[in-house]
């Protein structure tokens, strides 16, 4: 006898696909002397096993010097995961930018400048948008168009274009802002508000919603507060060490397909 076929149809293929996690390791603002040296490598090698990517947000080095930036990298690798950095203010400090990344570079540790980059766990494609980013403010007010502040904004400006085209150019599970500067005001609470327009800009929050992403990374604000979000309502974490308390901090990315809609979930490992 013929079974007959369900008028429902087979359920979603999208029920039965696996889950897509990522385990992001992140931190910024080490500041990084010569004589940190054996510091930093012991507390990163708590990292191997739970987590599959480390991300440094800027301020890797003290006084941008390209010998420290070697020796961070060189400690960077004890997390035995791959590492992926941007450059903060601090690492521009002696106008050696260029011969800091390098040195980075040289000792395992990815630099991006405007960059993209796509970072591959299992089956799981992980896609960081890195950028330094700059200051300008949250407030249009903030934002003059003459004087030094002014040359400020446009750099900015600069910035978060670069970061929407890279971030909207990046086809993978999940998708990451990497900057040292904040893209929103709300991780900046506990700062005093008239150091705001120094700290970030709304105009690299705003690429990020225009792009899209699940998480977008910062540093800078030593006093800053962990948690925010952009205007469009992306999740925002300062993971500035003396913001973390620790050595780094570890996110977790979740993203379940349901019918044609995506949900992605953020906890903290």
């Amino acid at each position: 006898m013929r079974r007959r076929r369900s008028r429902a149809g087979p359920a979603p293929a999208q029920l039965d696909e696996p889950v897509p996690v990522a385990r992001v390791a992140a931190t910024a603002d080490l500041h990084f002397r010569h004589h940190d040296v054996g510091r930093l490598a012991p507390q990163l090698e708590r990292m191997q096993g739970c987590a599959d990517l480390l991300l440094v947000a800027g301020d890797l080095t003290e006084e941008g010097d390209p010998w420290e930036a070697a020796l961070v990298a060189r400690e960077l690798r004890a997390a035995g995961v791959p590492v992926l950095a941007v450059l903060g203010n601090h690492d521009y400090m002696q106008g050696r930018a260029r011969q800091v990344a390098a040195a980075m570079e040289s000792n395992g540790v990815r630099v991006l400048r405007g960059e993209g980059a796509v970072v591959e766990v299992g089956t799981v494609r992980i896609g960081i948008a890195g950028v330094t980013g700059s200051g300008g403010g949250f407030d249009a007010a903030d934002e003059a168009e003459s004087g030094p502040m002014g040359e400020v904004v446009a750099f900015t400006t600069e910035e978060a274009l670069r970061l929407e085209t890279t971030l909207g150019g990046l086809d993978t599970d999940f998708r990451i802002a990497l900057m040292h500067y904040a893209p929103c005001a709300g991780t900046l609470a506990g700062e005093p508000f008239d150091l705001y327009p120094f700290l970030g800009s709304r105009l690299l929050g705003d690429a990020i919603d225009r792009a899209g992403a699940d998480l977008a990374l910062h540093g800078h604000a030593h006093a800053g507060r962990p948690e925010g979000t952009t205007p469009g309502g992306t999740p925002v974490r300062n993971v500035s060490l003396p913001v973390i308390g620790q050595p780094f901090r570890v996110f977790r990315l979740a993203s379940e397909r349901l019918s044609r809609r995506r949900s992605v979930s953020l906890t903290v490992a």
